[in-house]
């Protein structure tokens, strides 16, 4: 493209805009050449990175320059032709292409020779790595390309995502792990399993990276063994559905061990992980959507743990704030769905749950209000009263660890009959898992506000950041309790005896329910209101702007937990 005329006045940082600008728009490479002389002065290449010639001429590329151009070439389409070709038959991109579909722009790739003098094609050694933009963001990345041995890794692949690990520790900036791979290579185990610097660093690294800079997984096909590790190490895993799996073993290698006949769809399909592990936070139907995802998810997270997550403009909710009350139902004990009030009280559209079909008794989920990003846990009516069960407190203190890590603050909305009681819920460890939820509301000096949104009974008042766990703000909505147990239970705990030994039946079901109001007096959310157990007794009308008020006055507030080496309650 000529350069003339209004454009001879233009800067080296125009003309670098244009260039990019025109590459992205026509899909290849770009160069801007002066009228006249024919002397370039700004182009584009392929991987989308500005360049400036010499303001003289532009030198032809000597013979060693274009040998190494040549093989550059060669070794970014990736593994022979069959790889391809099975792709293709899966329906799978390349994973250049994966690459390009996730990120605005590549800034750099380590290790492209990596086994280049390998006896057989051994593109990068099936690892794709470095570092490129993503919403102006810098996010190092790890890919696995599977037209290389199906993905497999071993010594140099392991080697380059343990260095772009130890890249994004000390730059502080989020990684992504494009997981699509076939295990480890067995036959060349001894060079790389058992290493000191391969092997398990890269689980190591993760161990450490964890709460440090965000780690996002998204599986694109089946894992298992050690590269079924590396997303489950990561903070985030989104998995994509029909293509991906994981799990410790594979079915061949399940049956030769236990003699079960099984699938992969059996063993770990995104499904079977969402609804039954909760492993998966988010299963998506596409890449497309994947990568999608991925960007939707870093608007939530900051760059590391020093940072704040970043603040937009706000919208107004979806449903109208002033109809809070009318979404819950005067029965304490009446099913609805808990969407409805986030609906009312979050930003339109910026919703985002996490591990929806696991222990859904529990919402748990990134929003903005107001534009600033904040998770919210809830429990959910419309699901087995909202109670807790082992599954819902272990999804519950993940995410409030997840968050507390990352600087989000935290909004809860307490609707629970409290703890599930049971021989089989025991059985289950709801008092060793029901800890942890407490455990992690506990720990967590992010700000904390908590709404009592109708009813908070037993330790449920406590999981859910009740006024006792340095909880900025105890909210309560007129249509709120807050007890030990019910007035059912607690008048059958205390009363059964004497009840039963009143003869005529109308006579004691008169009793019992004045002993229930009775109860009911005690608990009364203006009583405690009066006696300051709750914060604010807020008109629901006003909760959204109650909320958003408090977290922009709590936003900088700092608190501080006594000294310790860690907490002894592993999550």
């Amino acid at each position: 493209m000529d350069i003339e005329g209004e454009f001879s006045e233009t800067t080296n940082q125009e003309l670098d805009a244009m260039a990019t600008a025109l590459s992205k728009h026509f899909g290849s490479d770009v160069s801007l050449v002066e009228a006249g002389s024919g002397r370039v002065v700004a182009s584009e290449d392929r991987l989308g990175l500005p360049r400036r010639e010499s303001p003289d001429t532009v030198e032809p590329a000597t013979e060693r320059e274009r040998e190494v151009l040549e093989e550059i070439e060669t070794i970014l389409q990736g593994g022979p032709e069959r790889g391809h070709e099975k792709l293709e038959q899966i329906g799978k991109l390349f994973v250049r292409e994966r690459i390009d579909r996730l990120f605005d722009e590549i800034l750099f790739e380590d290790g492209t020779f990596a086994s280049y003098d390998a006896e057989e094609n051994l593109a990068a050694d099936a690892m794709v790595t470095g570092a490129g933009l993503i919403n102006d963001r810098k996010v190092f990345f790890a890919a696995n390309d599977y037209t290389v041995k199906a993905g497999t890794i071993a010594d140099k692949s392991i080697e380059k995502l343990v260095r772009m690990q130890e890249h994004a520790i000390e730059a502080n900036a989020p990684i992504v792990y494009l997981i699509d791979s076939s295990g480890g290579r067995i036959d060349v185990q001894a060079g790389f399993y058992a290493d000191r610097y391969h092997g398990g660093k890269q689980f190591y690294n993760q161990c450490i990276m964890s709460g440090r800079v965000p780690q996002i997984a998204i599986m694109y096909g089946p894992n298992f063994a050690g590269t079924a590790y590396q997303p489950v190490f990561s903070d985030y895993l989104i998995m994509v559905r029909d293509i991906s799996a994981m799990a410790i073993a594979s079915p061949r290698m399940v049956e030769m061990v236990t003699g079960t006949e099984t699938s992969i769809e059996e063993l770990g399909s995104p499904d079977m992980h969402a609804r039954h592990t909760g492993s998966v936070d988010i299963v998506v139907d596409d890449e497309a959507e994947a990568a999608g995802t991925v960007h939707e998810l870093l608007e939530y997270l900051p760059q590391n743990y020093r940072e704040q997550p970043q603040r937009v403009s706000g919208r107004q909710p979806a449903a109208d704030p002033a109809a809070v009350d009318t979404i819950i139902p005067d029965e304490p004990n009446a099913p609805y769905d808990v969407h409805r009030l986030i609906d009312h009280l979050v930003d339109e559209g910026s919703f985002l749950e996490l591990k929806p079909e696991f222990a859904p008794e529990m919402i748990t989920g990134f929003a903005r209000i107001d534009g600033r990003p904040i998770g919210v846990l809830a429990n959910q009516p419309d699901v087995k009263s909202g109670a807790i069960y082992p599954d819902s407190s272990l999804k519950g203190a993940g995410f409030v660890w997840q968050c507390d890590a990352y600087n989000i603050p935290l909004l809860y909305l307490c609707d629970s009959p409290g703890y599930m009681i049971g021989e089989q819920i025991e059985r289950e460890g709801i008092l060793q898992k029901g800890r942890k939820l407490v455990y992690a509301t506990s720990c967590a000096t992010v700000p904390k506000v908590s709404v009592f949104v109708r009813k908070g009974y037993g330790a449920a008042t406590y999981a859910m950041a009740g006024p006792a766990f340095d909880t900025d703000a105890t909210l309560a909505l007129p249509s709120s309790e807050i007890a030990v147990m019910g007035p059912k239970a607690a008048v059958n705990a205390v009363y059964a005896n004497k009840l039963a030994d009143i003869d005529d039946p109308e006579q004691r079901a008169q009793r019992e329910q004045e002993l229930r109001e009775e109860y009911r007096e005690d608990i009364d959310i203006h009583k405690l209101a009066s006696e300051m157990v709750v914060d604010e007794l807020v008109p629901p009308r006003g909760l959204r702007a109650e909320i958003a008020n408090r977290f922009e006055m709590y936003d900088g507030k700092e608190k501080h937990r006594p000294d310790r080496k860690h907490g002894a309650m592993l999550f």
